[in-house]
């Protein structure tokens, strides 16, 4: 016959344990839910019940559990950075992007098509706008910042986007941008725009590189051209200030040497009219003199072959020899004869010596 085991009565836990384990897990809950940590790049937006209650700074802070307060952690130190036109595939030493073609086109003030590439850097400035002024966030920022470019390029020609006016229109986007995003009350501000690349749409790139090269040769004949100017026009100048110099000293000298003239003449006259025959005398000797001055080898007599002139070397005796030969030989044949024209003092004493010093011959 069989006997019958009857099962094991269950074990019934201790209500002690129960109570524990509540309040074990109460506790971790609180103590999870009571503490947060901001880090250093960070704010915190603290909420009650939903209701911003305030911002706190990093660091490790309290707040009310049970989901109660809640905490949004905002990065305000960082440089956020919004990509238009391409996108960053991988990053790293060798970075891959990918182009949008679709955001990249845009229309000139010329009429023109022309592929934009740029990049605005921010940052959050008030951590409060930033949680709940605005949901959709990332969105806002590329269509404020996309229809900023578009005007901004639609107002210049592409010639000027894709050369001096592209830090007119990074400095001015930035402007704009920060103005539109201070009305939405997004609580950023825009650091940066940068223009990364602004070329012509893929299928008139060739035409477009003809055009710009043809313009930058242009630029270079008139900068050779410019470079030539440079060189030619102050040497020009040069030569005709020192062609006006020399003809302002030659008329200076002119006009010194007709004073100084005009002054010589007054005071010979002058002497001429208090003695009017030693004047006469005195100009004649010097103007034989200033003729004969560099001739040493002539000796002028008079017409009738009477007399040499008074003008007579006889500083040696070789001229005292040719002097008498050559009056002896005018008497008998009418010849001329040659001797040295002397200085005024000693020609004098020789036409003492030889004749009684007419004034034969002039």
């Amino acid at each position: 016959m069989a006997h019958f085991t009857p099962p094991k009565a269950t074990k019934i836990i201790n209500p002690g344990t129960i109570t524990i384990t509540i309040i074990v897990v109460v506790v971790l809950i609180f103590l999870g839910t009571s503490f947060y940590i901001v880090d250093q790049a960070e704010e915190a937006v603290l909420t009650r019940f939903g209701k911003y209650l305030t911002t706190t700074d990093p660091g490790l802070h309290y707040k009310l559990p049970f989901g109660i307060d809640k905490v949004y952690l905002v990065r305000v130190k960082e440089v956020q950075t919004e990509q238009f036109g391409f996108r960053t595939v991988s990053q790293g030493i060798s970075p891959r992007y990918s182009g949008d073609v679709s955001m990249a086109t845009m229309l000139t003030g010329d009429l023109n098509m022309v592929d934009v590439e740029w990049v605005i850097q921010y940052r959050i400035v008030d951590p409060k706008a930033w949680t709940f002024n605005v949901m959709e966030k990332t969105q806002t920022i590329r269509d404020v910042s996309q229809s900023v470019i578009n005007m901004l390029v639609g107002d210049r020609a592409i010639m000027d986007i894709m050369g001096s006016e592209r830090s007119a229109i990074e400095s001015a986007g930035a402007d704009y941008m920060n103005e539109t995003f201070k009305s939405f009350g997004l609580g950023i501000n825009v650091i940066a725009v940068k223009l990364q690349n602004t070329d012509p749409p893929a299928g008139v790139q060739d035409a477009f590189d003809d055009v710009n090269k043809a313009i930058q040769d242009r630029n270079r004949l008139i900068n050779e051209g410019q470079q030539s100017y440079n060189e030619q026009i102050p040497r020009t100048r040069g030569e005709a200030d020192r062609v006006i110099q020399v003809a302002e000293g030659y008329a200076t000298e002119r006009k010194n040497r007709a004073a100084g003239d005009v002054a010589r003449f007054n005071s010979v006259y002058d002497e001429y009219r208090r003695s009017p025959e030693v004047t006469r005398q005195r100009l004649y000797y010097e103007m034989v003199e200033d003729v004969f001055k560099d001739d040493k080898n002539t000796t002028l007599i008079d017409r009738r072959f009477n007399n040499f002139l008074p003008f007579r070397d006889v500083s040696s005796a070789a001229g005292n020899a040719a002097g008498t030969t050559a009056g002896n030989t005018s008497g008998n044949t009418g010849g001329t004869a040659s001797a040295v024209v002397p200085n005024s003092t000693a020609a004098q004493g020789s036409t003492a010596q030889g004749s009684s010093g007419s004034k034969g011959g002039r």
